[in-house]
């Protein structure tokens, strides 16, 4: 038997998914943020491009201004500047103010951004220097007061950029509700119609407006689904109705040759074999009709007394072929379900188990709540293990064996239905343990 334990549902891709909310908030953040913080950066950029080319023009103009004044009266070398020093070296000092501002004695002609230390404290300035064969003009301005004004500016914007952040989340949480709103009303419109057969006209509660539309696609989507299931319904009770008229005729007919003293005994074993074979079309009918209304049947079903018949079907059948059928364990076990559900799950993995091995035996443990089907086959292949109970698919060891690869796809949805659990595990020795564990045992009359 090639079989594979119950391959779970696929699991919804919730990596790195957010909801449509977060997302509309999340945009309004960013762009908020985006928008105060490039308007934050270009401002202070302006700013301190624009303080910086005033200062710079004011030094040039009076350093320019005390290098004529110089030209015109070198007998007063010294000038003042409001907010400014000023120093003028003559060429007999040139060598004080390697001395003295070593710093500035390599200094060429320009404005440069200079550091210092007064008093343990740190400062900045500005100093202009122009140097002429008469004399070295210096001309210092304090920019301290400025770095404290443009670092207190900067906490004002940054706070600003916070501030807009802030307003920004609160508009985009304000404007994602309302725009999800008519979205949520959508969804749970459409999960309260699912309760009943008949699907509700979602379009009539919505503007014509982009939900509108997607609630009237919904609509005409439901009335197609609508449809398709109707005639589907239908379909499976006509097909239902119109099998199980001939398999009464067929049924009735061989009841009445059995009865008949005169049958020969090689008559008798085939039309044994047509009773069972009408007796697993009917099975196989009623468990398909309960699959297409997704209805659960409800009886006592004794499934000891089920597995029995179903392995001495197939000892008919088994051809010459050395392989044992037995049934063990407690045979007391009785399930909430229509004797067919229980007859075609557990004869498919009747069924498979004894197709696939040639010899041994093919044994059904009858537990408390379940029921073993050992076999002794060739195994389990992973190709098997990884698509066995899919419609359709049929074992690596099925060669040119009779059968549409749908019988484990049918105990599959049946154990849906019903709240079973169908699993399988490679035997200890050889074969594969399928395991059928039923969860609708029935009520306890006390």
């Amino acid at each position: 038997m090639a079989a594979v334990e119950d391959a779970p549902p696929p699991q919804r891709r919730t990596r790195f998914r957010r909801q449509l909310r977060s997302r509309i908030i999340l945009a309004f953040v960013l762009l908020g943020f985006g928008l105060t913080g490039l308007f934050a950066w270009a401002t202070n950029w302006t700013r301190n491009r624009v303080e910086n080319q005033l200062v710079e023009d004011v030094m040039n103009r009076n350093i320019e201004m005390a290098a004529r004044q110089f030209e015109q009266n070198p007998e007063d070398p010294q000038f003042a500047v409001d907010q400014m020093r000023g120093y003028v070296y003559t060429p007999d000092k040139f060598d004080s103010v390697r001395v003295n501002w070593p710093e500035w004695y390599e200094l060429s002609d320009g404005i440069y951004g200079m550091t210092g230390v007064a008093n343990g404290e740190p400062f900045a300035y500005k100093l202009a220097v122009r140097k002429t064969p008469k004399a070295w003009f210096f001309l210092a301005y304090d920019m301290s007061q400025t770095t404290r004004g443009e670092a207190q500016f900067q906490r004002a914007v940054w706070a600003s950029v916070f501030l807009f952040t802030l307003l920004s989340l609160l508009v985009g949480w304000w404007s994602a509700s309302r725009v999800m709103s008519p979205v949520s009303e959508l969804a749970n419109r459409l999960k309260q119609s699912g309760r009943s057969s008949e699907p509700e006209n979602l379009a009539s509660h919505f503007p014509d407006d982009e939900v509108g539309q997607l609630a009237e696609a919904l609509d005409d989507y439901a009335e197609r689904l609508t449809e398709v299931v109707q005639r589907d319904r239908e379909f499976n009770a006509d097909v239902s109705h119109e099998l199980r008229t001939p398999l009464a005729v067929i049924k009735g007919a061989v009841e009445l040759l059995l009865s008949r003293p005169d049958v020969d005994e090689k008559t008798r074993n085939r039309l044994l074999r047509i009773q069972r074979a009408e007796q697993q079309c009917t099975d196989l009918i009623n468990a398909l009709l309960l699959l297409s209304r997704n209805e659960r049947g409800h009886g006592a079903t004794d499934v000891a007394k089920v597995a029995e018949q179903l392995l001495e079907a197939h000892r008919a059948q088994l051809g010459g072929k050395p392989l044992e059928l037995r049934v063990e364990g407690d045979p007391g076990l009785v399930v909430d379900s229509p004797e067919a559900a229980v007859s075609v799950a557990l004869g498919n993995l009747i069924g498979n188990a004894v197709k696939y091995s040639t010899e041994g035996a093919v044994v059904v443990r009858i537990g408390q709540r379940s029921v073993d089907v050992v076999d002794s086959g060739p195994g389990l292949s992973e190709e098997d293990a990884a698509k066995l109970f899919e419609r359709g698919y049929r074992g690596t060891h099925a060669g040119h064996s009779q059968g549409g690869g749908i019988g484990l796809s049918i105990v599959r949805r049946l154990c849906a239905l019903y709240g079973w659990d169908v699993q399988v595990r490679p035997g200890e020795r050889r074969g594969v343990v399928a395991t059928l564990t039923f969860d609708s045992l029935p009520p306890v009359v006390g």
